[in-house]
């Protein structure tokens, strides 16, 4: 050892009495190290943020899952069922669409609407995500009284995947099965393409629609002008908190509750509808991160993408439900008992007025959060 060390300074020209030669020999392994190690550093951080980039991408490409729960283990590796309480069974090893509308066809057997009753004339009343919705006639078994339905349609070309995915949607109105508070499924047509939802028609539109030609005080029924009364306001949230107690009972969430995904029928029925978010807890046991939703409806902790429940329903229902913390947010079933109480004295007769624009002040006063904190979601919204 002794004598290597004797060469390297024979090579730099180094004796052993010279110190600042020494000195300056022992500077490049001190500057060398270092520099390699933060070097390697450098390479392992890169590669690191090559393999997050990726996977960001790659998500970006196929919807991710963000949600409630963990997708639950199949039993066949052919089928997929999951969801609590119930099944949602679509063929997963059908490698054709014809082939899977052949396996799909005996389990809806009963949903089946020939095409023939279905009219013709269509009106188009929005281009959605998975194809253009129409309000149509279907034919019953009195030729004279056409039934008004709303036909949902995939669009074509459509995949093995959509198509799947479209078939597990009807299927999972069979599996809800009835409730008066919930838009109902009327049948399908799923033998060949192009697919159809049969759905009930609603009179009266969406509450949103319904409140606001109400509050320009031209709203018509059976030739009477129509105002709201605070007691027909509590019928209507009681039947909301219905429609979410149902879901509730079978592990299952809206997620979207708001005015444009409540129908109103011309006795004042609301009906729940927008169930999409609802199918993918239940299919898929999360939500989709591809879904997009309007933030002024979301809970807080949805904003923070924590986990999503029904207390994220009740956020968005009424004032009395503004609780930043979802656990201090009441159930439906409790909401429904406080509704319920209430409208036992509530006034029949006077008119509700068009209320006033709620403050910052006054939202964090009924919400229990400081003014200062609502910055961050005003400058959002």
């Amino acid at each position: 050892m002794g004598e290597k060390r004797g060469m390297a300074r024979v090579l730099l020209e180094c004796s052993l009495s010279d110190k600042l030669c020494v000195v300056q020999e022992q500077q490049y392994e001190v500057i060398v190290v270092p520099t390699l190690l933060v070097g390697l550093f450098l390479i392992l951080l890169a590669v690191i943020l090559w393999l997050f980039m990726r996977e960001q991408r790659s998500q970006q490409q196929r919807p991710g899952l963000q949600g409630s729960a963990a997708v639950p283990p199949s039993r066949n590796p052919s089928w997929e069922a999951t969801g609590h309480g119930g099944k949602v069974l679509v063929p997963l090893k059908e490698t054709s669409v014809e082939s899977f509308l052949r396996a799909t066809t005996p389990a809806l057997a009963k949903l089946q609407v020939p095409r023939e009753q279905l009219s013709e004339v269509l009106e188009q009343i929005h281009n959605g995500s998975y194809g253009i919705i129409y309000r149509a006639k279907m034919c019953t078994g009195d030729a004279a009284k056409p039934k008004n339905i709303v036909l949902k349609t995939l669009k074509e070309p459509a995949g093995l995947h959509e198509v799947q995915d479209f078939v597990g949607r009807i299927q999972f109105f069979q599996y809800l099965g009835k409730h008066k508070n919930l838009v109902q499924l009327e049948g399908c047509c799923t033998e060949r393409l192009p697919l159809y939802m049969v759905l009930e028609d609603v009179a009266q539109g969406d509450l949103l629609s319904f409140l606001w030609t109400c509050r320009r005080d031209v709203m018509t029924m059976d030739g009477l002008l129509y105002d709201l009364t605070e007691k027909q306001v509590y019928h209507i949230g009681k039947q909301v908190l219905l429609a979410l107690e149902f879901l509730q009972d079978k592990h299952l969430f809206h997620g979207d509750v708001a005015a444009r995904n409540i129908l109103i029928q011309s006795d004042l029925t609301a009906k729940l509808c927008g169930l999409g978010l609802a199918y993918e807890v239940h299919a898929l046991g999360a939500i989709s991160s591809a879904r997009t939703i309007p933030l002024k409806w979301l809970a807080p902790e949805r904003l923070l993408l924590r986990p999503a429940g029904i207390r994220g329903d009740m956020y968005n229902i009424m004032k009395s439900c503004w609780r930043w913390n979802e656990d201090s947010r009441p159930l439906p079933r409790d909401l429904r008992f406080r509704l319920e109480g209430a409208a036992r004295t509530a006034d029949d007769k006077a008119v509700l007025q068009v209320p006033e624009l709620v403050v910052p002040e006054l939202y964090a006063s009924v919400a229990g959060i400081s003014v200062e904190s609502l910055s961050y979601s005003y400058s959002i919204l």
